[in-house]
C-alpha cells in the first residue's frame, strides 16, 4: 500500500510549478473506491452526484447529511491511499456557522479527510469556521449543482467578461480563506486557465478545459455505466453498463435453459468412496 495522500500535499501541487496534474474521480462505495485506489487516483470525492448516478434522482438537491455520511463511511472502510473528500450536501451548511460545522464533522467522522462545498464569497463566513476548526476545505465555483433551479438549469457560467472576472475574484478569496483546492465546473477553457493562474491553490477541472491543475470526473461517466446524460466533457474509457446488460443477460439465459449451475458449481457430500448408507432400504454410494 502507498502512502496516503494528504490535504497539505495537495494544496502544493501546481502545474505551473511542474507537478503532474492531479487525478480525481467520485467513488460511493467499498469496491468503487478499492478500484480508484489500485488504479492510482489521487483524490476520491464522495460526491453529492450519488443522488443521480446512484439513488436514481434528478438532481443532487435530495440527498442528505445522513445520506453522505453513509457513502463516505463506505469508501473510508476500503481504506485507499487516495484522499477522501466528501460533498457537503444542499442545505447542510446554508442556514448557519454553527450548523455547517456540525454537518462537515458528521463527514469527518465518517472517513473524510477534507469537505467540499458550493459557491463563492458567500460562502466565506461558512469556510472560514470550518478552517477554524480544522476541517480542511475544498472550494467549489463556476457550474454549481445544487443551484440549478437558481440558474435555470445545467448552465455553462462565466461565457462574459464580467461573470469570468467575478468566478476569478471567488477563487481568490476562496483560496485567501484557506481553501486547499478548488472545483471549477462547467466554464470556458480560457477561464478555467485564468482561474488557475490567478491563485497559488490548484484547480480541478470538470468541464472547464485543459488549463485547470488537475480534473475530476464521475466514476459511472468514466465507465460508462451512467448512460442517461453524457455531458461535453465527458470521455468514456469503457462500456460497462451494455457489458453488464450482456452478462446479466447470459446469465438469465442459462438459467431458464438449466446451464447454470452446473455439477462443478454445486456441492456434494463427502463420505469416502466405499462408504455406503442405506437410504429407504437400498445402499447407495455417495461422493
Amino acid at each position: 500500500m502507498s502512502a496516503r495522500l494528504t490535504v497539505p500535499s495537495v494544496q502544493g501541487r501546481k502545474v505551473r510549478r511542474g507537478d503532474v496534474p492531479l487525478v480525481m474521480v467520485t467513488a460511493y462505495d467499498a469496491p468503487g473506491a478499492r478500484m480508484a485506489d489500485a488504479a492510482g487516483i489521487d483524490m476520491i470525492l464522495v460526491g453529492d452526484s450519488v443522488a443521480m448516478v446512484v439513488l436514481g434522482y434528478d438532481d443532487t438537491l435530495q440527498v442528505t447529511v445522513d445520506d453522505m455520511a453513509h457513502h463516505t463511511a463506505a469508501v473510508a472502510r476500503a481504506k485507499p491511499s487516495s484522499l477522501i473528500v466528501a460533498d457537503m450536501p444542499w442545505m447542510s451548511y446554508h442556514v448557519s456557522v454553527e450548523e455547517t460545522v456540525r454537518n462537515a464533522a458528521r463527514l469527518i467522522r465518517a472517513g473524510a479527510q477534507a469537505v467540499k462545498l458550493e459557491g463563492g464569497r458567500k460562502r466565506l463566513p461558512m469556510i472560514e469556521a470550518l478552517i477554524d476548526a480544522e476541517i480542511p476545505v475544498m472550494g467549489h465555483i463556476g457550474l454549481t449543482p445544487q443551484s440549478v433551479n437558481a440558474m435555470g438549469g445545467f448552465k455553462v457560467q462565466g461565457r462574459e467578461h464580467d461573470a469570468a472576472m467575478a468566478l476569478a475574484d471567488d477563487a481568490k478569496a476562496l483560496a485567501h480563506a484557506g481553501c486547499f483546492s478548488i472545483v471549477i465546473e462547467g466554464v470556458p477553457d480560457v477561464v478555467g486557465q485564468l482561474i488557475t493562474d490567478s491563485i497559488d491553490v490548484p484547480t480541478v477541472g470538470i468541464g472547464a478545459g485543459s488549463g485547470c491543475d488537475g480534473q475530476v470526473l464521475v466514476f459511472h461517466d468514466v465507465l460508462g455505466i451512467e448512460d442517461r446524460v453524457l455531458p461535453k466533457f465527458v470521455r468514456r474509457y469503457a462500456d460497462l453498463g451494455a457489458e453488464g446488460v450482456r452478462a446479466l443477460g447470459a446469465y438469465a439465459d442459462d438459467v431458464r435453459t438449466g446451464r447454470f449451475p452446473s455439477a462443478a458449481e454445486s456441492y456434494h457430500v463427502k463420505t469416502p468412496a466405499t462408504e455406503t448408507l442405506g437410504l429407504y432400504g437400498s445402499p447407495t454410494t455417495l461422493g
